[in-house]
């Protein structure tokens, strides 16, 4: 039975279940030193003085290094089209720029000294103006010198293409801004180095691929990729933000060097939510037109990207939106331009989705905003835009190769599965008894680009003794389930039972290549690269078969049930693999344990674009502003799904995600650039508390982009699931006259909207809610606050609400 499109449970869970995963802190090399980087407590300030002498003399304390130790050159910028005078130093010189930036570091014994003593340097600040708003910092001195534009990291635009809203019969404008938030991943930056015995630098993290990292530590150190050995195993998550060493990671190697020791680092939690780059922070100013038939015929968007204190790699996300900007709409006309800003913040980069959910929010929200200005269902508006299925694939006006699309197909499903009349009848139901649990159902269809860059990834199988298969992957997981994905596959192209297959990724000594594991590339990618090699292996077997059968290899053919090589027509006289292993073997002498090999780099001609439906439903208390998500219905197409519980998988996480962006997470400073949520006490991390069971609808559309038909689904949830829970919230309050409520949807936020709408009619509409509720309840109607009930609860009045 082919294992595709079934659900297949993780191998790969087994060890990490029974405690046996190979994490970063685990290691136990001799000699091991552990280091503590000083991080600047402001954001940004003069470096007037630095006193290390207390902490170089403290109990277990090696060494600590500071900027004038270090001989490496600046931390490489990740684009070539940034501002070439932004320049990250790997350790602050003689200026901090956001808190969180390391300054020195204590090299120790053991962790707690190296803790301790990081605690005595003492480090003089004379404190600067703060850059924390993108929007003020573009009017601002600048924060480098020699900048060709004031805090401006770089500029990008739609070229060629205007927006025309002279003939729109109506038009809309939404700001929105998409949250900063943290990736928060449950393993912290966590890497140690080490010169070994074969005089390389083996160099262990927690990444999303050990290839990219070495060419990345070979550039900073000064050395040949041949010099250095990557190893990156079990990874406890990372969402896009460990795609790229940072700089505490990338002196690692300089630090062991200097000691002659090996050298581990293990942020806390606290070091990582402000040192690790964050994700998303966007404004959004939305404009969008059409006719009061629902026809949209224009769009523009302007985009202030926050990119923090040294223009990372979030600088750049920009580009996605710009790729994606009209999602899955034929828009007439369309322009984008955005602007790059630095802040005295911790630096943005790339986050599950990594530009594609900034640019679905914003056109959903937009879609919604144009829809309520015309006075027409939002599901309407979107069915009337949709790109048609029969005109794929095609290019659309940002250049993107569209390959295949549904649309309309994806919002039926969800409809149907939402019961969306239903709920509409429920809603106005709601409205019309004045009921305090308002409703709210929110839409988003989306489409993504996945495999967007870096294209080719790299597979191999060999057979060796035994009859086995040690299959070889540059693709590197972080949860994915590779190792279940590519046996599935190698498993279906040779017959070779799934336990019998072994797969090796992570090492850069094992695997001659591999690139980053981002964008949801992985199957697409490194799946077609094994499937591929496993068709090569298996012709490669089947003509030792037939010289064990004594046939003509042309006349051989594989039973992929059974795993047997026989004569066509001829079932009753076969070898299997072991056979052939063995026969080779033979031959062979001592040529090795690999006996047959086939390798293959796969070169995709384009990306994919997966695209879906996402229906929210929430319940929205009047008079506290708190929101719960009661449904959430996801239909996404990924095309051909390899194995349904996996996909699954990916999509939960995916939609806990979106949600939990639209709903409570926000990396939030003070006016100072002081951090307010550097910790799991003040950032909330969404649980399976406040998620409803999700509902899913499986929508494939296999592209012709890969021999297995598959596009990616690892960061779909994210790019429907926040603009559809956010549209959900909005549209529970629009009858209140609210048009747009920015993410978070704290109960806070939520609440003060409904208050200013309310404000005029006090005494009327809400007066009349409040009492319906109070009522209801048996608690005592009045303006002051209520007194205590039997119970002992305090139910608050009017004037403690207005208080909050």
């Amino acid at each position: 039975m082919a294992l595709r499109g079934t659900s297949v449970v993780r191998r790969e869970d087994a060890p990490l279940l029974r405690g046996r995963g190979q994490f970063v802190a685990n290691l136990n090399w001799d000699g091991m030193a552990h280091a503590c980087y000083v991080t600047s407590t402001v954001s940004h300030a003069v470096i007037a003085g630095l006193d290390v002498g207390d902490a170089r003399s403290a109990p277990g304390v090696i060494d600590v290094v500071t900027a004038a130790d270090v001989d490496l050159g600046p931390y490489p910028s990740p684009s070539p089209a940034f501002d070439t005078a932004i320049v990250r130093p790997m350790l602050a010189t003689d200026r901090v720029r956001f808190v969180g930036e390391p300054i020195a570091v204590v090299l120790a014994d053991t962790p707690a000294a190296a803790i301790d003593a990081a605690e005595l340097v003492v480090v003089d600040y004379e404190l600067l103006p703060a850059l924390v708003d993108p929007e003020a910092a573009l009017d601002s001195p600048a924060l480098f010198e020699g900048m060709a534009e004031p805090n401006v990291v770089v500029r990008m635009a739609l070229e060629g293409e205007q927006a025309d809203f002279d003939s729109c019969e109506a038009v809309a404008e939404v700001r929105t801004v998409n949250n900063r938030i943290a990736p928060c991943p449950l393993e912290t930056r966590v890497a140690a180095s080490r010169w070994a015995d074969d005089g390389r630098l083996h160099h262990v993290n927690a990444g999303q691929g050990s290839h990219p990292v070495r060419a990345g530590l070979a550039k900073i150190l000064g050395l040949d990729r041949e010099q250095m050995r990557v190893i990156s195993r079990d990874v406890g998550g990372s969402f896009g933000a460990k795609a790229r060493p940072h700089p505490e990671e990338a002196l690692l190697g300089w630090l062991a060097t200097r000691i002659g020791r090996p050298v581990m680092w293990v942020p806390s939690r606290s070091d990582d939510m402000v040192g690790l780059v964050h994700g998303r922070g966007q404004i959004q100013y939305c404009r969008i037109g059409g006719n009061r038939d629902g026809r949209i015929t224009a769009y523009q968007l302007h985009v202030v990207q926050q990119a923090g204190a040294y223009g990372n790699m979030g600088a750049g996300l920009p580009g996605n939106a710009k790729a994606m900007l009209a999602g899955c709409y034929d828009i007439d006309t369309l322009g984008f331009t955005s602007v790059s800003v630095l802040t005295n913040t911790t630096p943005t980069g790339p986050y599950r989705g990594a530009g594609r959910p900034e640019a679905a929010a914003a056109i959903e929200r937009a879609v919604d905003v144009f829809a309520a200005e015309i006075g027409m269902d939002p599901a309407e508006v979107r069915r009337k835009n949709f790109l048609p299925p029969e005109a794929f694939p095609l290019e659309t006006r940002t250049g993107m190769p569209f390959d295949t699309g549904a649309y309309e197909a994806s919002l039926d499903a969800a409809l149907e599965a939402a019961d969306y009349p239903a709920l509409r009848a429920e809603q106005a139901r709601r409205r019309a008894d004045g009921d305090v649990k308002l409703l709210g159902i929110g839409l988003a269809t989306y489409v993504e680009r996945t495999a967007g860059i870096g294209r080719s990834e790299y597979g191999a199988v060999e057979l060796v003794s035994g009859g086995r298969i040690v299959a070889r992957t540059g693709s590197s997981p972080y949860g994915q389930g590779h190792h279940t994905s590519w046996a599935m596959l190698i498993s279906d192209r040779t017959g070779v039972p799934m336990d019998q297959i072994d797969v090796v990724h992570g090492d850069t000594d094992e695997v001659p290549r591999g690139e980053v594991t981002g964008g949801s590339r992985s199957v697409q990618l490194a799946g077609s690269a094994i499937w591929e090699a496993s068709g090569t292996l298996v012709d490669q077997a089947r003509a030792v078969a037939a010289t064990l059968l004594e046939a003509d290899p042309a006349d051989i053919t594989l039973d992929t049930t059974s795993g047997a090589f026989h004569v066509v027509g001829t079932p009753a006289v076969w070898v299997d693999w072991s056979a052939v292993a063995e026969h080779l073997a033979s031959t062979n002498g001592t040529a090795g344990p690999r006996l047959l090999h086939a390798e293959e780099v796969f070169d995709s001609e384009a990306p994919t674009f997966p695209f879906g439906t996402h229906v929210a439903v929430v319940e929205v208390d009047r008079h506290t502003g708190n929101v719960e998500l009661r449904q959430l219905v996801a239909c996404d197409d990924a095309g051909t799904i390899l194995n349904p519980l996996l996909a699954a998988g990916q999509v939960h996480g995916g939609l806990a995600q979106g949600a939990a962006q639209a709903l409570f997470e926000e990396f939030v400073y003070d006016d100072d650039g002081n951090p307010l949520t550097g910790n799991f006490a003040d950032y909330p991390i969404i649980s399976a508390a406040e998620l409803p069971f999700f509902d899913r609808v499986v929508l494939e559309t296999p592209t012709h982009i890969n021999p297995l038909g598959a596009k990616g689904i690892g960061e779909s949830g994210t790019v429907g699931a926040t603009p559809a829970v956010q549209n959900a919230v909005v549209d529970a309050v629009a009858h209140l006259g609210i048009r747009h409520i920015d993410m978070p949807l704290t109960p806070q936020r939520v609440w003060q909207a409904i208050t200013e709408a309310t404000a005029d009619t006090v005494d009327g509409a809400y007066a009349s809610a409040a009492e319906s509720y109070m009522n209801r309840e048996g608690i005592p109607v009045g303006r002051e606050a209520a007194s205590p009930d039997e119970s002992g609860r305090r139910y608050p009045g009017r004037s403690e609400l207005h208080d909050r």
